[in-house]
């Protein structure tokens, strides 16, 4: 008796043994008709093996790339679809762009880098300043995320400074509205237990 470990490497061990014995079959089959006949049984078998995917979209095109795959690419069918070709079996994918740009300060991040700069652009007024007041809200907790304490306002009004080439100014009417935004923050959500009460009191 053989062991699957003294047998073939199966390249798609998914389907098993069974399978790949059907597929290797089908390579002996001389008679071209009786050969696609073969091919296309044992698609049908392998869809019924994963009746879960019949809705996935390719999945018909998936299980005869995978036939192609079974038989080394040697067995002679009219193929429904345009199979995987063996010498892309093993191509490495495009290497991904990784960005080299240097963070001045890590815990701040890129992404705040990029709206300070687009504040700059913005013009004077009520639109930039509720702009600048969530930037520098937003790096308050930034900061006290990394360093769990307690950061001044001084820290925060430099930093800006810095990172805007002092084009950003915390003014007081700024310094207000970042007070206001951190008061309805803490704010605690009300409790509707009189409305509950009123609705219990009705049945």
């Amino acid at each position: 008796m053989l062991y699957n470990t003294q047998q073939k490497r199966l390249p798609l061990p998914e389907y098993g043994r069974s399978i790949q014995n059907m597929v290797d079959f089908a390579l002996t089959i001389e008679d071209r008709a009786e050969r696609q006949r073969c091919a296309n049984t044992i698609i049908n078998i392998m869809g019924n093996m994963f009746p879960h995917l019949r809705d996935v979209p390719d999945f018909k095109h998936k299980l005869w790339d995978h036939l192609a795959i079974m038989s080394d690419f040697k067995l002679e069918i009219d193929y429904p679809y345009e199979i995987v070709q063996k010498e892309n079996m093993n191509k490495r994918p495009d290497v991904l762009p990784y960005s080299n740009t240097r963070i001045r300060y890590r815990h701040y991040g890129r992404t705040l880098e990029v709206l300070i700069k687009k504040a700059c652009e913005y013009p004077e007024g009520d639109e930039k300043n509720n702009l600048i007041a969530l930037i520098a809200n937003h790096m308050r907790k930034d900061y006290m995320a990394w360093n769990k304490d307690t950061v001044e306002d001084k820290k925060i009004f430099d930093d800006l400074m810095e990172y805007s080439g002092g084009k950003l100014v915390l003014t007081d009417d700024i310094l207000y509205l970042m007070e206001a935004r951190q008061a309805v923050n803490r704010r605690p959500r009300q409790n509707n237990n009189h409305g509950h009460a009123y609705n219990n009191k009705r049945r």
